[in-house]
């Protein structure tokens, strides 16, 4: 996958808003097939968001989704947050992302957008990065009880043990038949029965 930075297109009418705005809010800007991301510094968060949603012109007013992205062993900082925004006036997709390290808090987008609200708490579950103003930040997948975040990439892998009616465990992924993905009940892909 190749990445083209903002000096080989032209930038983005959103992404010059931004930074005439707020001259120290930009980090990088990578465009690819179309898309744009918008690497900021996690201060400037919220008020980059604010100023995204309430300019008439941009009315970014969909915060479409949260994702957490965990880059052990590949880059500094750890962990990245993408925040997915999109306009209906423009009919046109924004992605922002900032970047924390292992301990470090990001701005809760619940002020903002209150729809951030889950979003954040299921980065927060799986991923441990903690939202700071969040008014409800607490798990929202896993159990009370359970330790650790399942997404981060040292997590430890196998779990427990499910044990089923009659007293046997579960099949091991050695036993799983996985069917060629081509498989359909009439047969494979372009032989149906009715040929």
């Amino acid at each position: 996958m190749s990445e083209t930075t903002a000096q080989e297109m032209p930038e983005r009418p959103e992404v010059a808003r931004i930074r005439e705005r707020f001259p120290d809010a930009v980090r990088e800007v990578i465009t690819f097939r179309g898309d744009t991301w918008v690497i900021l510094n996690k201060q400037y968060l919220p008020d980059v968001c604010r100023f995204l949603r309430d300019e008439p012109e941009l009315s970014y007013r969909f915060l479409s989704d949260i994702v957490g992205i965990d880059q052990l062993g590949r880059r500094q900082p750890r962990f990245e947050i993408v925040y997915n925004l999109y306009s209906f006036r423009t009919f046109t997709r924004l992605f922002l992302k900032v970047c924390v390290d292992e301990g470090e808090t990001v701005p809760s987008l619940t002020g903002v957008y209150p729809g951030a609200n889950f979003p954040e708490r299921e980065v927060y579950d799986m991923f441990g990065i903690v939202f700071e103003g969040h008014p409800d930040l607490r798990r929202i997948l896993m159990p009370d009880d359970w330790v650790g975040h399942p997404l981060r990439k040292d997590f430890p892998l196998g779990g427990e043990e499910v044990v089923f009616d009659q007293g046997t465990l579960g099949p091991s992924i050695a036993e799983v038949q996985t069917p060629h993905p081509g498989e359909s009940f009439f047969g494979k892909t372009g032989l149906s029965s009715r040929e």
